[in-house]
């Protein structure tokens, strides 16, 4: 499936600077004419071979997500514009849902979060007892286990394990996914009662007329006002600690101080030339988003150059010490939403 042809309205042409002014309303976006609608139908052709009447409709919002209780999909607007999508990799590091197989995993997620609105499906009893309780919490940061078995594995993070609902969505992506042979991938595991329990649920859905229907979608990108400047501030807000003396004896015992045998080029430079390197990295091994990961790197950076710290002679050491130095201060994050812990 090839990106769609797009008109090349006015704004396409405009550098960052001058798009950023836009706002997202102005835009004018519609998935009609766009790659997108190509995914959509593939994804009702899914529903359509497992006996599901339900489809799920589908509108350019500001970011991936299901609106509360609605069933229907929101899909983030850089996708509908080549323009955007480079926007998006410039201001956060990377397009989530930017290639077509990693689209169709979240349209096939987001499709459990509507189905679960569609027939109210987390009040059933039964659901409760395999998922849990859909009253509890929902938590930008969560504890997981990473080689959990109760779990499927379908988006990075290991989001199943943030929240029954979650748990649910992630479970009916792999069940409905072709070609994804489910029982014999989890063949052994917990998470295969979860799955079995999908397949006899969706059994019974089969033909059904969804119970809910219509409903707000929520910050669809044609009424949104807000400029797109004011959209990736409030995506690019790092919530690391404001003290920047919280990394500087990490720092110190990473890199040299002036005057220490062997000390060369600046630690803050040697950090600019390998950060696409330890960026790559980190971000692969801890899942987090390239951006929180790059903000955290060039504040290390900041802080070294206000400590006259140095390379050390041991080139190569330095470098694996900040890989895994900065590796634990993201799972840190991940788990608590704190890059380090105070003592």
């Amino acid at each position: 499936m090839s990106e769609a042809k797009t008109t090349n309205p006015a704004w396409a042409d405009l550098p960052d600077e001058a798009l950023l002014n836009v706002r997202m309303s102005d835009l004018k976006l519609s998935l009609a004419g766009t790659y997108l609608e190509g995914l959509i139908q593939e994804l009702y052709r899914e529903l359509e071979e497992r006996g599901l009447v339900f489809r799920p409709p589908c509108y350019l919002g500001d970011e991936w997500f299901t609106p509360d209780g609605v069933p229907a999909i929101s899909i983030p607007f850089y996708l509908a514009h080549p323009r955007l999508k480079q926007l998006e990799q410039n201001m956060m590091l990377e397009v989530e849902g930017g290639a077509e197989s990693d689209c169709l995993k979240l349209l096939r997620h987001e499709a459990g979060h509507a189905l679960c609105h569609a027939f109210r499906l987390p009040r059933r009893p039964h659901w409760r007892q395999v998922f849990g309780q859909p009253s509890q919490e929902f938590k930008d940061f969560y504890h997981y286990q990473p080689y959990s078995k109760r779990f499927v594995r379908h988006l990075e993070n290991w989001y199943a394990q943030s929240h029954p609902e979650e748990d649910f969505a992630e479970t009916f992506a792999v069940w409905l996914t072709p070609g994804s042979d489910w029982r014999t991938v989890y063949q052994g595991w917990p998470a295969m009662k979860k799955l079995k329990f999908v397949d006899t649920l969706m059994q019974e859905l089969k033909g059904q007329t969804p119970l809910v229907s219509g409903g707000e979608q929520a910050c669809a990108a044609r009424r949104l006002r807000r400029r797109l400047r004011t959209h990736y501030e409030r995506r690019r807000k790092f919530y690391a600690e404001d003290d920047p003396s919280l990394f500087d004896s990490d720092l110190q015992r990473i890199f040299a101080g002036a005057g220490s045998p062997g000390h060369g080029q600046p630690a803050s430079r040697f950090l600019r030339r390998q950060r696409v390197q330890v960026l790559e990295v980190v971000a692969f091994w801890t899942r987090e988003r390239k951006f929180t990961v790059s903000r955290l790197l060039r504040k290390l950076a900041a802080r070294c150059d206000e400590l006259r710290l140095y390379l050390p002679a041991d080139e190569s050491r330095a470098l694996l010490d900040i890989a895994a130095y900065l590796t634990a201060l993201v799972a840190n994050y991940l788990f608590t939403g704190k890059f380090k812990g105070r003592l």
